[in-house]
């Protein structure tokens, strides 16, 4: 509600008619994606339309807050083998389809000009005057509902054939029928030299202020993540290789990529990958893991021009992904996109595109700027909100039915799920249950906090606390507990950490010894999966055995100096040790750390990540116990492999200790991206 798109859209129905003055603008989100349930048991498709509204928070558009309702099942006409590329038949689809969004808005359509009278869920009545707001599908969902070619932008007129040039004129409904009308309906040229379907009326025409190519939101999992990346640069990677290779060189070194990728160390969150990436059914999530592990497996297998392209594109993938953006925010992505799309001349000078990059999906990449200023954050328009709304609206409720007639059944069953979900919102008003989610804080006074100093910057507080259950088999005396965990000058750490004499007994000073194999860091990162409040919590854990695989010792980010900015006042340290005791009284969670030296004063400049290397003095890792306040949030570390080859016997667990140098990696979460950019 903060973008432009609610703005605008207000000033127009105010000037149209000063009754509306002082009614509630409720524009509606829209999405519409196809599904298949069950490919083992006919390929059984459903086409579910979903609704919500754009006055509620952002986080409840996810499928477990229920703030996305499915209201509508389009049809999906079938006919004999014969009629599949039947012209008159897929001009049929296409207008049943508008027809079908058509009927069930048209109730809508007489609160879009005059305001009515709703009751709001805060008990009080309100005049509501109904707009139209984004719409969130794929690309062929999009060149559906746009009635444009296949092939060509939806929200510009760029020609097909020229898809990687500059952004060209916006298109409109009202442009689309002056260009029919000057044409005097020759479709042949319309559908040629301007991409335009005559033979399909979007169904916005029939609504008041409605332009279903302003409506058409961006879309990261579609556009970004499974198309530019997935589909367009992984596979343009290996298209080089066996370009440039012969086919069993380039097999080889794509089994080397994948060995590496095997090998990335465990991370909290993140999707492993065993065999690499060779598995046919890619899911969204399986995309997203793969971009956070990537890069630096290619590096000195391919040339830098292909690692810096990879970089610029991923950069701008979690700049679009956060939840705040100010001017200075977009500049950086105009940058960004204009560095990627220098970098990707490498792919056509090679070969691998000869004929350019006119990909619709790539050329979207140009309006995320202007998409961001009408529309607000990428991620509350992405398909994701749909795709995973089609596993509680649609696939679960398939699995609940008969499979015969299923239809009836989930319709009837997410009505029931509706209503249970109403009934308890009503119960918990009546206190009848206890609140499923707390509530939200209530709003500052501006004028109480006037004295206070307002806090304008990215916000990286961050809280580490030892898990809640202590481990029970190790000794409770400083020196036993060293020899236990190999830490032989545990005791000679502990009294650095406390600045006492060798003289005095550790065992007088210090009570309660224990030991934890995990702790729960909590800090604030909105544009990463969060609670509504922006908070997020992640397990940072040190145990000696993980899953029957060996010990793991996870990486951490130790804040040293709070005022340099972004990694430049932070180092990376790996936990050998999670404990606490108590001296005098006072309480001390503690961890024993590993530290890692910075290579270089600037990033990599292919991968654009810091390098680190293990610190060693007097010949031995430099070891150290520092207080958990020092520690903001765990850090995802992948090897620099360089040019030799990964053993087939080596496994994720010791990759750690089987190298020299690592990654820092910025694209485990967007928090990381953003303190590690």
């Amino acid at each position: 509600m903060s973008a432009n798109f609610a703005w605008s859209h207000s000033d127009q129905i105010y000037n149209a008619d000063n009754s509306t003055a002082g009614a509630m603008l409720c524009p509606l989100f829209f999405g519409a994606d196809k599904t298949t349930v069950s490919v083992s048991t006919g390929n059984v498709k459903y086409h579910p339309g979903y609704m919500g509204l754009g006055n509620e928070h952002s986080t409840l558009r996810w499928a477990h807050r229920n703030g996305v309702v499915p209201f509508i099942f389009l049809a999906i006409p079938k006919s004999d083998r014969k009629y599949d590329n039947d012209p008159a038949f897929r001009t049929f689809k296409r207008q049943l389809y508008h027809a079908s969004w058509a009927a069930v808005l048209s109730s809508l359509k007489p609160g879009m000009t005059v305001p009515v009278v709703r009751r709001c869920p805060d008990g009080h009545f309100r005049r509501v005057i109904y707009d139209f707001g984004p719409f969130i599908a794929d690309y062929p969902e999009q060149v559906l509902l746009a009635g444009v070619v296949q092939g060509w932008c939806t929200k510009c007129t760029a020609p097909a054939h020229d898809l990687d040039g500059p952004i060209k004129t916006a298109r409109t409904y009202e442009g689309t029928e002056e260009l029919i009308e000057a044409f005097d309906g020759d479709t042949k040229t319309l559908w040629e030299n301007y991409g335009i379907n005559t033979d399909v009326v979007p169904f916005t025409t029939e609504f008041p202020r409605a332009d279903i190519h302003e409506m058409l939101s961006p879309d990261l999992l579609h556009q970004l993540i499974k198309g530019t990346f997935k589909d367009h640069l992984v596979e343009w990677v290996s298209e080089y290789l066996y370009l440039t290779h012969e086919k069993a060189k380039a097999e080889q070194i794509l089994d080397e990529i994948d060995r590496r990728i095997a090998v990335v160390p465990a991370f909290a969150g993140l999707r492993r990958f065993k065999h690499g990436r060779r598995f046919k059914q890619w899911t969204g999530d399986d995309s997203k893991a793969l971009m956070k592990v990537y890069l630096p497996a290619l590096q000195d297998l391919v040339p830098p021009e292909i690692v810096q392209t990879l970089s610029s594109f991923l950069d701008f993938c979690y700049l679009v992904q956060r939840q705040d953006f100010d001017e200075d925010t977009l500049d950086i992505i105009d940058d960004t996109i204009t560095l990627f799309h220098q970098r990707r001349e490498f792919f056509r000078t090679v070969g691998v595109r000869p004929d350019g990059f006119s990909l619709p999906r790539q050329h979207s990449i140009r309006h995320y700027c202007w998409d961001i200023k009408r529309f607000g954050a990428p991620y509350v328009v992405c398909s994701s909100i749909t795709e995973s709304r089609h596993i509680t609206a649609v696939k679960k409720p398939w699995r609940r039915s008969s499979r015969f007639e299923a239809l009836g059944q989930m319709l009837l069953t997410n009505q029931r799920l509706d209503k249970l979900a109403a009934a308890r919102v009503d119960f918990e008003e009546r206190g009848m249950l206890r609140p499923q989610f707390p509530a939200l804080p209530d709003k500052v006074n501006v004028e109480d906090d006037a004295d206070e100093e307002v806090i304008d910057g990215p916000r990286v507080d961050g809280n580490v606390v030892l898990a809640r259950t202590r481990e029970r088999s190790y000794p409770s005396n400083p020196d036993d507990l060293g020899v236990h965990v190999n830490i032989l000058q545990f005791s000679a750490l502990l009294r650095a950490y406390l600045d006492i004499d060798e003289d005095l007994n550790l065992d007088d000073e210090i009570e309660h010894l224990s030991v934890f194999h995990s702790a729960v860091a909590s800090f604030y990162s909105p544009s990463d999966p969060s609670g509504i409040r922006g908070m997020k919590r992640e397990r940072i854990r040190c145990t000696p055995s993980w899953r029957k695989h060996g010990p793991r010792r996870d990486c951490a980010f130790i804040v040293e100096d709070d005022d340099a900015p972004g990694f430049a006042g932070m180092s990376v340290v790996r936990i050998r040790l999670l404990f606490s005791f108590t001296r005098h009284g006072v309480y001390h969670p503690c961890a024993v750390v590993q530290w890692f030296k910075k290579v270089g004063r600037q990033p990599d400049p292919q991968t654009g990540m810091w390098i680190v290397e293990p610190e060693v003095r007097h010949g031995s890792r430099l070891l150290t116990i520092e207080h958990l306040d020092t520690i903001l949030r765990a850090a995802h570390l992948i090897p620099v492999f360089g040019e030799c080859n990964i053993p087939h016997d080596l496994r994720y667990t010791h990759s750690l200790d089987a190298f020299l140098a690592f990654h820092v990696n910025k694209y485990i979460d967007a928090h990381a991206n953003e303190i590690a950019f």
